[in-house]
């Protein structure tokens, strides 16, 4: 008997059929699910054979390779599109106290949000970077694996049930102004203003299986690597390192860190509460 065969052996059915399905995605459609924390991904699949009504995982891969629709509603549950505006209000202070006056020293600032789901953090950013003077000489990228959340921020519109709590998030934030002058209330939904959309390009672009686009001054890419394990978290510093410019800072979640990674020694803590990183080699 093949060491491969035993190891299947002592796997239960379920594990194996979760890795039939992501072997099975990544095949054919060029999804790579393969590297994502076990239990959360197993988590949200169940889940999901539950808004199918589907009674297993198998049958679940025979409807995802042969029907792309399903593919894009699963894709849609598996991607983590947990976010806010001015989530973490602590992050927004830190980030105007230890990185806006390294910023001000740049004549031109590219900033990448990484796994940026509907986009309400890249707008964060852009009123945080109005107040502060510096968002005419910036430009701000958004990106996520998931095209449908793309389209939810590229449209700037949120709904207005939200904006108070976004309010309070933004002055505990450190907002200078009335949050209310950023956003057009029609009927039920809350319309940022356009001038927050200026700088800004979202586009498609997976974590887990491409590559570098551009070189940054700033990467922010919090809460979304505790959702992978080591070896994609691996691949995925890799990418950072990679895009950061010399001296650029890197944005993580609380959760999240650069030690125990493979760059920890080619980065200086600058708030080691909020997880934020400067690139000194």
């Amino acid at each position: 008997m093949s060491s491969e065969h035993q190891s299947f052996k002592h796997q239960s059915l379920e594990e194996i059929e979760i890795q039939l399905l992501l072997e099975g995605i990544y095949r054919y459609y060029g999804y790579d699910f393969r590297n994502y924390a076990p239990s959360s991904l197993k988590r949200r699949i169940i889940g999901f054979l539950n808004t199918e009504n589907l009674s297993s995982i198998s049958a679940l891969q025979d409807r995802v390779l042969h029907d792309r629709e399903c593919l894009v509603r699963l894709t849609r549950s598996l991607t983590v599109n947990v976010t806010s505006m001015f989530r973490d209000p602590s992050f927004y202070i830190a980030f105007r106290k230890c990185v806006i006056p390294i910023l001000r020293t740049y004549p031109f600032i590219r900033i990448w949000h990484a796994g940026c789901s509907t986009g309400e953090e890249v707008y964060s950013m852009a009123i945080l970077l109005q107040e502060e003077g510096l968002y005419d000489r910036c430009r701000l990228y958004g990106t996520d694996a998931n095209e449908s959340v793309l389209h939810i921020a590229r449209g700037g519109v949120y709904p207005l049930r939200f904006m108070r709590g976004y309010t309070q998030l933004y002055l505990n934030s450190g907002g200078q102004r009335s949050f209310s002058e950023y956003y057009t209330a029609a009927y039920e939904e809350a319309i940022l203003r356009s001038s927050l959309k200026r700088n800004m390009v979202f586009a498609q672009h997976n974590l887990v299986t491409d590559g570098s686009f551009n070189e940054f001054n700033v990467i922010c890419c919090r809460n979304v690597l505790i959702y992978f394990d080591r070896t994609l978290q691996r691949r995925v510093h890799d990418l950072f390192y990679n895009s950061l410019c010399s001296f650029g800072v890197l944005g993580l979640g609380r959760q999240e860190s650069v030690k125990f990674t493979q760059y920890s020694a080619h980065y200086n803590e600058l708030s080691p509460l909020e997880k934020i990183y400067r690139k000194i080699s």
